[in-house]
C-alpha cells in the first residue's frame, strides 16, 4: 500500500521504517531534510510538502509534536487537506489535546477525509522494534480497515477506545501514570541513597514485587547509570501534562499529582534539561536533596 508519512522525529522515523520493512511504499515529508534523507535511504520516496504527500497517497500518517503542528500540517496552507481526495484516511499518531483531534476531524470530514487519532506509548525503543501500544479514537470501521496492515506493523497492540479524541484521552491517562510513576521511582531511590542503602540493590529487591512496573524496569536503570539520553524528552512530557491539565480542568477532573510532577519537570526545563529523557526527574531530586541516585 502507498502510505504518506509526515513527521520523522525520534518516534516517526523508526515507525516509518517499520512500515517500509512491512512492504509498504512510503512517501515522506518533514521540515528537517536530514530526517527525510535517512528514511529515503531506508527505501522511502521524498515528498516536497504535506499537500504533495496527500495528493499521492490514499493513507496519510502524521506524527508531530503537538496540536498546533498537526493543525498546520493538516488544515494549513499547502497542507494535507489541500491535496487529499475524498476517501483518504488520515491516521494522526501525534499526542495532542482531544479537543484538537475533534476540531481537525471536523475539517477532514468536510473534505470527505476519514480521520482517526492513534497516539502511541513506548518511547523510542518500542518505536524501533515495532512494539508500541497504540490507542485509537474515531470511526470503528476506519480502525478496522487500518489495524492489521498498518497499525500493527508499528505496534504490538492497537486498541479501539471510542469516538474521535478517545485515543488522545487514553494517551493523556497513560502519560499521567508514567509521569507519576517515574517521579515516585526518583523519590524512592533518592530516599534509599540518602539512607545509605545502595539503590541498585533496592531495585533488584523490589522490581519483582507489587512496586515493580514496566516504567520502573525501563527508567530506574537509566537513573542508576546517570544516562538521560532521550527516549522521551522532558519537554514533550511537559506538553502532554499541559494537555492533561487543560483537559482535566475542562471536564472537572482534579489532577493534583499531575500538577506536582509538572512543576518538577518545569524546574528541569528551566535548568536546561528539557531535552533529557523523562527519567531525568532523578535530577530534580538530586537538586533538592543533594544526593544522586546513580553516577
Amino acid at each position: 500500500m502507498k502510505i504518506g508519512f509526515i513527521g520523522l522525529g525520534i518516534m516517526g522515523k523508526p515507525m516509518a521504517k517499520n512500515l517500509i520493512k512491512a512492504g509498504h511504499e512510503l512517501i515522506v515529508y518533514d521540515v528537517v531534510a536530514e530526517n527525510v534523507e535517512q528514511v529515503v535511504e531506508a527505501g522511502a520516496k521524498a515528498g516536497s510538502s504535506a499537500r504533495i504527500v496527500a495528493k499521492s497517497c490514499p493513507v496519510i500518517v502524521t506524527m508531530l509534536p503537538n496540536s498546533p503542528h498537526v493543525k498546520t500540517v493538516v488544515m494549513g496552507e499547502n497542507g494535507v487537506l489541500e491535496g487529499a481526495k475524498a476517501g483518504t484516511i488520515l491516521i494522526d499518531m501525534s499526542s495532542i489535546a482531544p479537543l484538537a483531534s475533534q476540531e481537525i476531524e471536523k475539517a477532514c470530514a468536510a473534505k470527505g477525509v476519514k480521520m482517526i487519532d492513534a497516539p502511541v506509548s513506548g518511547g523510542e525503543p518500542k518505536a524501533v522494534d515495532g512494539s508500541l501500544s497504540i490507542m485509537v479514537g474515531g470511526d470503528r470501521s476506519v480502525y478496522n480497515e487500518v489495524k492489521d496492515d498498518i497499525l500493527l506493523k508499528m505496534g504490538a497492540s492497537a486498541v479501539y477506545c471510542g469516538e474521535i479524541g478517545a485515543g488522545n484521552t487514553t494517551k493523556l491517562a497513560n502519560q499521567v501514570i508514567v509521569a507519576c510513576n517515574i517521579a515516585a521511582c526518583a523519590e524512592a531511590f533518592t530516599l534509599a541513597k540518602k539512607a545509605g542503602v545502595d539503590p541498585a540493590l533496592v531495585f533488584d529487591a523490589i522490581k519483582g514485587g507489587l512496586a515493580g512496573s514496566t516504567v520502573m524496569n525501563a527508567k530506574v536503570p537509566m537513573m542508576l547509570e546517570g544516562n538521560f539520553k532521550p527516549g522521551f524528552k522532558i519537554d514533550l512530557h511537559i506538553k502532554d501534562l499541559n494537555n492533561a491539565l487543560d483537559t482535566g480542568h475542562g471536564v472537572g477532573s482534579p489532577l493534583p499529582l499531575t500538577a506536582a510532577v509538572m512543576e518538577m519537570m518545569q524546574t528541569l526545563h528551566a535548568d536546561g534539561r528539557g531535552q533529557d529523557d523523562h527519567s531525568s526527574l532523578a535530577n530534580y531530586y538530586a537538586k533538592v536533596s543533594g544526593a544522586k541516585i546513580g553516577k
